[in-house]
């Protein structure tokens, strides 16, 4: 009997898989913490035999050269990537046997990538399902523009043709494993649901459900920016990672956070928003350790910046160590744990405000009838966002440009905002240690006009 098994990474909306028969295992586009997968192995005690990557990835570091290495597995990579490690190349329609109970098909399925790949499971004839990568996701597909706007075009059609091919040579009864689409910006638009088949998709999936032109112009329209370090997983997985070095980082002192502050480097801490509010490090940004902490980490980070990590446990930073080295942010310069006036030394800890949209609103109004000062309201979610609905009379800065373009935010006291609470804190710790006086909605976005703040809708 084969069994698939989906090994999750939510804070980057992917997923990878092992698939065995008890004896011997293939795993599909493993994210670069491989000991993940090894344990999982070795719980099962099979062996793994191949590795195999549906495309060359954009989003994280692979670790399947890694992981073939250590295991001594064939590496199945498309025959077209110019890649620069060693690889069995596959190309459209080569079988791959893996053991006497499991087959893979090759389909090339291009439109996410040029070279892009789907693999079909097979036992005994029977396809059992198809690992299709960033092609047919769960009710979307693969966003086809990552390469650059000149590919765009050809790219989202080809992906159109990739998602009928998928349908129409498979049977309605295989079951789907896509790689991306549980939050991932690698998805066009957002994916929906946990699991799904090649039956269900052609009921429910834009891709198959509308006419060409029709599908290509939601698809185009809905496309919004990606996170910046993507531009670095590319060239990086076509040069093929090594196995990443989690062990525990340098402990800095109080002094040497502040020499690292002082110099521009960036000391993150991973605490909760309330904790963070509460007491901080004056000069330290907050990005707490949950949500989509390294996709918006390393988006806002500028590239090649030290990292130091302040955490409230060991755990804390080797959790943080985990998901940064999956983006290519391999080494911290130095971390610190504990209570954050063990960080600070002498000096005073900085805090910070947290309200709702019904705070702002008051203040706003406050403000209009005379009361001191200013009101500056930030919003800094994507574009997209922005377009489809927000405050009126609000200032638009997206968190990814903010470190270039916190100078640009008008005089007064600022309350930032995003969807969900999220970004606003971190925009906010970026802005304090700046020294703005600065407040953060901690707040579903939803809420903004049922309190009564002036909304503009598209």
């Amino acid at each position: 009997m084969v069994d698939v098994l989906a090994i999750d990474t939510p804070s980057l909306g992917d997923r990878s898989y092992l698939a065995h028969d008890g004896n011997v295992a293939v795993v599909i586009d493993p994210q670069r913490d491989v000991d993940r997968v090894g344990d999982l192995a070795a719980q099962l005690g099979v062996r793994i035999t191949h590795v195999a990557e549906t495309h060359i990835h954009n989003d994280y570091l692979t670790g399947g050269l890694a992981l073939a290495e250590a295991a001594g597995a064939s590496y199945l990579v498309s025959g077209a990537d110019p890649v620069r490690f060693s690889r069995t190349a596959v190309q459209d329609g080569d079988h791959v046997p893996v053991s006497d109970a499991m087959t893979l098909r090759v389909l090339a399925t291009p439109g996410h990538t040029f070279s892009h790949l789907a693999y079909v499971l097979e036992s005994a004839d029977t396809v059992l399902g198809v690992f299709t990568g960033g092609s047919l996701l769960y009710g979307s597909t693969g966003r086809p523009d990552l390469l650059g706007p000149d590919s765009t075009p050809a790219l989202a059609r080809a992906q159109y043709r990739s998602a009928h091919r998928l349908a129409s040579e498979l049977p309605d009864t295989a079951a789907i494993y896509p790689t991306h689409g549980f939050g991932s910006f690698c998805a066009a638009t957002q994916a929906g649901g946990l699991s799904s088949t090649i039956g269900h998709e052609k009921q429910v999936n834009p891709a198959l459900t509308r006419e060409e032109h029709s599908y290509l112009a939601a698809l185009l329209a809905g496309l919004d920016v990606w996170p910046a370090y993507y531009a670095h997983m590319a060239p990086a997985n076509a040069a093929g990672p090594a196995a990443p070095d989690l062990s525990a980082p340098h402990r800095a002192d109080p002094a040497e956070l502040r020499r690292r502050i002082e110099a521009g480097e960036w000391v993150v801490d991973l605490r909760d928003r309330v904790a963070f509010a509460a007491g901080f490090l004056p000069g330290s940004v907050a990005f707490p350790l949950d949500g989509s902490f390294a996709t918006y980490l390393g988006w806002a980070l500028p590239w090649g910046t030290p990292v130091t990590l302040l955490g409230a446990t060991p755990d804390q930073v080797s959790a943080a160590q985990r998901e940064l080295v999956r983006i290519g942010i391999d080494r911290p310069a130095a971390a610190a744990t504990g209570p954050p006036a063990d960080w600070a030394g002498s000096r005073a800890l900085g805090t910070l405000r947290l309200a709702k949209f019904g705070d702002l609103a008051a203040a706003r109004q406050a403000s209009a009838d005379g009361g001191p000062g200013g009101i500056v309201v930030l919003d800094v979610r994507r574009p997209l966002e922005w377009a489809e609905a927000h405050i009126a009379g609000a200032v638009h800065i997206p968190l990814h440009e903010l470190p270039v373009l916190a100078g640009e935010v008008p005089a007064g006291e600022v309350w930032v905002h995003c969807h969900s609470g999220y970004r606003a804190l971190a925009a906010a710790s970026m802005l304090a240690a700046r020294g703005r006086q600065v407040t953060c909605v901690d707040d579903d976005f939803g809420n903004a006009g049922t309190a009564g703040l002036p909304m503009v809708h598209a």
